[in-house]
């Protein structure tokens, strides 16, 4: 999983090459965020939270970003997936089929917006 820094697909040579530059690419960027939110003065709780995140992945940081932007990243990956797209499951609602893009619609007819939970684990090669 590419936000948390594993992928157990190791793959052939060159994509180990684009995986380990995207890796160091993820943890610059974690970096700064880290070191963004850590300082001054607001940044005290969280410096309790991450003061033992420190050994150059920022796991825990990578989990609270996920946390807090997963849904938003599901609705743009998901926003225009096709009919024909197999990506998603036939059916989820109370055994009908989803035709909402893999969501079910609300009974007070709001869109549905919350993220299929269950593409949390699919391995990132296979997306």
């Amino acid at each position: 999983d590419i936000v948390r820094g594993k992928d157990p697909f190791y793959g052939n040579t060159h994509e180990s090459t684009q995986r380990e530059k995207l890796e160091k690419n993820l943890k610059d960027i974690f970096e700064k965020i880290h070191s963004d939110v850590t300082s001054g003065n607001k940044g005290k709780t969280l410096q309790k939270r991450y003061e033992g995140d420190t050994d150059g992945n920022y796991y825990k940081l990578r989990e609270d970003w996920w946390d807090a932007n997963r849904a938003t990243i599901w609705e743009a990956i998901t926003c225009n997936a096709g009919g024909g797209n197999r990506y998603f499951r036939q059916t989820a609602c109370a055994g009908t089929r989803t035709n909402d893009k893999c969501r079910c619609q609300k009974k007070d007819n709001k869109p549905n917006t919350d993220p299929p939970t269950y593409f949390d684990y699919v391995p990132q090669f296979l997306r």
